[in-house]
């Protein structure tokens, strides 16, 4: 099924709900044919953002363009039928008294769905193409079948088909997999993204979960109190965070106050090598993986949490500072050792330390 993806942005939108703003001059932008994440913790306004995309939220400043068209701005709101877009949701909404593939048609448009429901000469049309959703999205067997007698997993293929009928241009997804097992939940968004690669659709994700981020763009926008704080792959932000709050949200990291040297810093764990050179006071982000625990030493190992694959072992020093380290198979030390350690990672990022007052 060949679909015509257009990319997507949005440019200083501002929304404000119940006399309190939630999107403070947004800019965002995803190209066609890519799969951008939206991540973010909770009342960040990572939904509000794709409702505004939507249009099911008007926007109170800014623009949000879909191809070369306009579609919100601050004197004109273009309705969600108009925008050429599929959404799928958190919940799925899914109609309880219509089979499968009826719930496929309501994604058609409403001359479609008159000819697929009713009858007449160009049914088989609409038929096969709802046929060819259903097995595109890996269940074409259950046509006949109501949305209660299936799995959340199938409701959420029926969903997504749904979404797909009209050929939208870009597809939006509000938290498709929250409300799925965890096991489920990474067959089913592992299926999804290959479909939606293979299909070239531009695709936006809203999720608070980072690895679900990870997996599914090739780009992630990071928001924060209602502004996109970082937009990278998910290589550059693991590896560039831009603050420290955003290194411990995109993955497990330790901040160690340290003293920038140049090209290095003196932490507790010794010389760290950093990307840019700094001098002074700085917080070097140190990542779990880029850590080495040894025999004899200051640290002390107060904590292990074993995983079957890998394992963190966390020490602490006299001075109170804490660090982490994550290794593969069983752990090598028991709490009560003493240990050193030491980083053994490309070069990392230092943040100034704001000056004391």
């Amino acid at each position: 099924m060949a679909l015509g993806a257009a990319g997507i942005s949005a440019e200083s939108v501002s929304v404000s709900l119940d006399g309190g703003p939630v999107l403070r001059a947004v800019d965002f932008a995803a190209s066609p044919g890519s799969q951008v994440a939206v991540l973010g913790p909770s009342g960040c306004g990572k939904t509000t953002l794709l409702r505004s995309l939507a249009g099911l939220q008007r926007i109170d400043e800014g623009e949000i363009r879909i191809g070369d068209r306009v579609v919100a701005a601050l004197s004109f709101h273009a309705p969600p039928e108009s925008r050429g877009v599929g959404l799928v949701f958190q919940d799925w909404a899914l109609f309880p008294h219509l089979t499968v593939a009826t719930n496929v048609a309501y994604g058609l448009s409403a001359d479609q769905r008159g000819r697929f429901s009713f009858g007449n000469r160009r049914q088989a049309r609409a038929t096969s193409h709802v046929a060819d959703l259903l097995d595109m999205v890996g269940i074409g067997d259950l046509a006949d079948r109501m949305p209660g007698s299936l799995s959340g997993g199938q409701q959420q293929r029926v969903a997504l088909a749904r979404a797909l009928a009209p050929k939208p241009s870009v597809l939006l997804l509000d938290e498709p997999f929250s409300s799925l097992d965890t096991n489920l939940r990474a067959d089913v968004r592992a299926d999804v993204a290959r479909l939606l690669r293979h299909l070239e659709i531009t695709a936006v994700f809203v999720t608070h979960d980072q690895d679900e981020a990870f997996v599914l763009g090739d780009e992630v926008a990071v928001m924060r109190d209602g502004k996109v704080v970082q937009h990278a792959s998910p290589a550059q932000l693991y590896a560039h965070p831009v603050d420290p709050w955003l290194a411990r949200f995109v993955g497990d990291a330790d901040v160690l106050p340290g003293e920038g040297r140049g090209d290095c810093a003196s932490t507790a764990i010794g010389r760290v090598p950093l990307q840019d050179k700094t001098l002074g006071d700085v917080d070097v982000l140190i990542r779990p993986e880029e850590v080495v625990v040894e025999p004899h030493g200051d640290g002390e190992v107060v904590a292990i949490e074993y995983y079957g694959h890998d394992a963190v072992t966390m020490v602490r020093f006299a001075s109170g500072v804490e660090v982490r380290s994550r290794t593969t198979g069983a752990p090598r030390f028991a709490v009560g050792d003493s240990v050193s350690v030491r980083h053994s990672g490309a070069a990392s990022v230092a943040y100034a330390r704001p000056a004391k007052k």
